[in-house]
């Protein structure tokens, strides 16, 4: 007889293969969050596979700072382009020139926490009504917290404590007008689990997760690629060195990691050996306000107080 056990790694993908379903089935007009980086280059695979031999059923959603990896931004292009794919993209430059967001200032500055208002005014734009991202549960504690499918109140606002139970892989999509959801396919995944499936599926990724030679600096111990959109402090001096990047996210908070990974192999046996986190080197994770509040605190609370002006004037 055939042996039908299936490794981690074909489980994972399943249970992800059937939560992208749900979503196709549960919701009118969901969008994939893509950002370039391994997690949504993974997730968009997932879907391909999902719904093969039709195409993806829903668009590819990216927020746009201004401030991303070039090498990031041409495969985005390319993938769409080679995959036929619809791209839905929300500009933090619009949402700075626009005046709903204002724009930090000094060596700190970082448009990072900027995205979440364009976010929501995308998915407002578009009516979206389920924006499928790909947060793993692993990465930091508050994405710990979500739910496959996570509901979002008509603000916008994540509330951890009302959730919808989720037994037996059953997913409750109900949701009144105005609210919408985020679904995370791959929440039980791990950073070496998207890895292995990468190297085991042969997932094209950007060149600058391998290592290659870039002018970078260093700041608070954190090796930051060197870029116009840097301010530069008097003391700190560009260099070259070889390395590549962990994470992917926008270029004034994201750090690069010493390293001659140059082949998948390499980067999943740099990975195992590694006592530092993914985002270790990312450095809105590190960020905190005067009063101790984490920055993903502060990022849930712009998204509560940003919605109801904007809600009033729309009414008005």
């Amino acid at each position: 007889m055939h042996s039908y056990r299936l490794t981690h790694l074909k489980e994972l993908e399943s249970e992800s293969m059937h939560i992208l379903r749900e979503v196709a089935a549960q919701f009118e007009n969901p969008a994939l969050l893509f950002s370039g980086g391994k997690d949504s280059i993974v997730c968009f695979h997932l879907a391909r596979k999902a719904f093969f031999p039709s195409k993806v059923p829903f668009p590819l959603l990216h927020v746009d700072t201004g401030h991303n990896f070039e090498e990031t931004m041409i495969f985005r292009d390319d993938l769409v382009k080679e995959h036929g794919a619809k791209l839905l993209v929300g500009s933090v430059q619009e949402s700075i020139d626009s005046g709903r967001v204002q724009e930090e200032t000094g060596y700190y500055a970082s448009r990072n926490k900027l995205q979440t208002v364009t976010l929501l005014d995308a998915i407002e734009k578009h009516k979206i009504d389920c924006a499928i991202g790909g947060g793993r549960r692993d990465e930091e504690k508050a994405r710990a917290k979500e739910r496959v499918f996570s509901h979002r109140d008509e603000f916008g606002s994540w509330d951890p404590k009302n959730q919808r139970p989720e037994l037996w892989n059953i997913y409750n999509g109900k949701k009144r007008p105005g609210e919408h959801f985020r679904a995370f396919p791959i929440s039980n995944w791990t950073e070496m689990d998207v890895w292995q499936y990468i190297l085991l599926e042969k997932i094209p990724i950007p060149s600058i997760y391998f290592s290659h030679e870039r002018e970078v600096f260093e700041r608070d111990g954190v090796i930051y690629a060197n870029s116009p959109v840097m301010r530069l402090k008097p003391e700190e001096k560009p260099c070259r060195m070889r390395v590549r990047f962990r994470t992917i996210g926008d270029m004034s908070c994201t750090g690069a990691v010493d390293s001659p990974a140059s082949t998948l192999e390499e980067i999943i046996e740099e990975v195992a050996s590694s006592r530092v986190t993914e985002r270790g080197s990312r450095m809105d994770d590190k960020r905190r306000s005067r009063n101790g509040r984490s920055e993903e605190g502060r990022l849930l609370l712009a998204e509560w107080i940003s919605r109801p002006f904007y809600m009033v004037s729309c009414q008005a």
